[in-house]
Protein backbone atom coordinates (compact mmCIF):
# COMPACT_ATOMS: atom_id res chain seq x y z
CA UNK A 1 0.00 0.00 0.00
CA UNK A 2 0.99 3.20 -0.92
CA UNK A 3 -0.58 6.72 0.95
CA UNK A 4 -1.07 9.88 -0.69
CA UNK A 5 -1.72 13.23 0.29
CA UNK A 6 -3.53 15.46 -1.18
CA UNK A 7 -2.87 19.35 -1.37
CA UNK A 8 -4.66 22.51 -2.49
CA UNK A 9 -2.82 24.01 -5.63
CA UNK A 10 -4.73 27.37 -6.44
CA UNK A 11 -7.96 26.24 -7.05
CA UNK A 12 -7.53 22.64 -7.59
CA UNK A 13 -6.47 19.27 -5.13
CA UNK A 14 -3.24 17.81 -6.07
CA UNK A 15 -1.65 14.33 -5.43
CA UNK A 16 2.09 13.71 -6.03
CA UNK A 17 2.84 10.52 -7.16
CA UNK A 18 6.19 9.13 -5.95
CA UNK A 19 8.35 7.56 -8.23
CA UNK A 20 7.25 4.17 -6.90
CA UNK A 21 3.84 4.73 -8.27
CA UNK A 22 5.06 5.70 -11.71
CA UNK A 23 7.11 2.75 -11.67
CA UNK A 24 3.84 0.60 -10.86
CA UNK A 25 1.89 2.14 -13.61
CA UNK A 26 4.36 2.22 -16.00
CA UNK A 27 3.88 5.76 -16.46
CA UNK A 28 5.93 8.87 -16.65
CA UNK A 29 5.81 12.89 -16.30
CA UNK A 30 3.59 13.93 -18.78
CA UNK A 31 2.01 10.53 -19.44
CA UNK A 32 -1.87 10.64 -18.80
CA UNK A 33 -3.68 8.50 -16.10
CA UNK A 34 -7.13 7.32 -16.36
CA UNK A 35 -9.16 7.01 -12.96
CA UNK A 36 -12.09 4.05 -13.25
CA UNK A 37 -14.46 3.75 -10.56
CA UNK A 38 -14.39 -0.04 -9.61
CA UNK A 39 -17.17 -2.00 -8.79
CA UNK A 40 -16.29 -2.05 -5.00
CA UNK A 41 -16.96 1.45 -4.84
CA UNK A 42 -12.87 2.07 -5.42
CA UNK A 43 -10.72 3.76 -7.59
CA UNK A 44 -8.62 1.92 -10.24
CA UNK A 45 -5.90 3.77 -12.17
CA UNK A 46 -4.58 3.15 -15.76
CA UNK A 47 -2.44 4.38 -18.64
CA UNK A 48 -4.53 3.39 -21.21
CA UNK A 49 -8.06 4.79 -21.87
CA UNK A 50 -10.67 2.02 -21.39
CA UNK A 51 -13.31 3.70 -23.73
CA UNK A 52 -11.06 3.38 -26.34
CA UNK A 53 -9.38 -0.29 -25.63
CA UNK A 54 -13.24 -1.05 -25.55
CA UNK A 55 -14.19 0.16 -29.05
CA UNK A 56 -11.39 -1.83 -30.24
CA UNK A 57 -11.71 -4.45 -28.77
CA UNK A 58 -15.53 -4.34 -30.63
CA UNK A 59 -14.00 -3.06 -34.21
CA UNK A 60 -11.55 -6.03 -34.22
CA UNK A 61 -14.18 -8.41 -34.04
CA UNK A 62 -15.99 -6.95 -36.45
CA UNK A 63 -13.26 -7.09 -38.63
CA UNK A 64 -12.69 -10.76 -37.77
CA UNK A 65 -17.07 -11.25 -38.35
CA UNK A 66 -16.71 -9.44 -41.72
CA UNK A 67 -12.95 -10.14 -43.09
CA UNK A 68 -14.29 -11.02 -46.44
CA UNK A 69 -16.18 -8.26 -47.10
CA UNK A 70 -13.15 -6.24 -46.20
CA UNK A 71 -10.77 -7.72 -48.45
CA UNK A 72 -12.93 -7.47 -51.18
CA UNK A 73 -13.65 -3.53 -50.32
CA UNK A 74 -9.56 -3.29 -49.97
Amino acid sequence: MIEVKIRKVGNSAVMTLSAEMLALLDAKEGDTLYAVRTDDGGLKLMTENPELQAALAAAEIVMDENRDLLQALA
